[in-house]
């Protein structure tokens, strides 16, 4: 797992990007979506025409489908894909894409997501988080630590399907999310979400308050590539993927991975 080069960004949106199942993502989505690119703050790996936009999150909401989405990311050539998971009425409500925190569940909806990170736990071996930082080794993960996150997030739907009725969980090609689909989690009001979220962190989940407080809207796009670990993004089955290795599964991996160029 290496961050992806320039050049391996643009292969992989121009032949493997696939925008059908980016679709049956959104299926039942209504209302206006809005995608975003971060070109190269983590890797410091960009294109050199963007070096000054490099840290900047891109907006993407003027586009007519998912083929300009795709020309979108050839031209940027990103490490990361998002959506924004917000609903939004118009599309320029969209645009200004600002919003109260508190006015979540009255004027708006947004999608409900769990993010459970591999760097969050500790290892036997590697330490804390914070040992890890100090060490400044970032957000590095081993094995392990990957296999930790897998199995709390599969834990966290099993528990979560005791109150909702669609769940989706994803690989995030580092970590994994959890998305809770049901109409009335959308209206949900920011002190509901921290509610929930900090009874799971008293009974010992490791998640982002962030994401599912709603003050974090962006989330990594199911099927694009994570550019930082040179994986993509894919929607798994809670049933299979309990014995799935992430690390070395195929669905995971892409082709500039797969045959690497001599």
């Amino acid at each position: 797992m290496r961050p992806a080069t320039v050049q391996e960004r643009y292969e992989f949106y121009h032949q493997e990007f696939r925008t059908n199942l980016v679709r049956e993502w959104f299926r039942g989505w209504t209302t206006p979506i809005v995608f975003a690119v971060v070109i190269g703050r983590h890797t410091k790996i960009f294109p050199v025409e963007y070096r000054r936009e490099r840290s900047r999150t891109i907006l993407i909401d003027e586009y007519e489908g998912l083929r300009d989405l795709r020309q979108y990311c050839m031209e940027f050539r990103p490490e990361s894909v998002y959506y924004d998971r917000n609903l939004y009425r118009n599309w320029n409500e969209a645009r200004r894409g600002q919003y109260k925190i508190e006015e979540l569940g009255k004027s708006f909806g947004q999608q409900l997501a769990f993010d459970i990170d591999p760097e969050n736990f500790e290892c036997p071996i590697h330490g804390t988080l914070g040992k890890k930082l100090s060490k400044r080794q970032g957000l590095s993960f081993c094995r392990l630590e990957l296999q930790l996150a897998q199995e709390q997030a599969l834990e966290l739907i099993d528990e979560l399907s005791e109150y909702f009725g669609e769940l989706r969980l994803v690989y995030s090609g580092r970590g994994f999310h959890v998305h809770v689909l049901d109409d009335a989690t959308f209206f949900w009001t920011r002190r509901q979400r921290l509610t929930m979220i900090r009874s799971l962190v008293r009974r010992g989940y490791l998640m982002d308050e962030w994401v599912a407080g709603g003050a974090m809207r962006l989330i990594r796009l199911p099927h694009s590539l994570n550019g930082l670990v040179s994986r993509l993004a894919i929607p798994l089955d809670g049933i299979e993927s309990r014995s799935l290795d992430l690390v070395s599964d195929s669905r995971c991996i892409p082709g500039f991975v797969r045959t690497p160029k001599r």
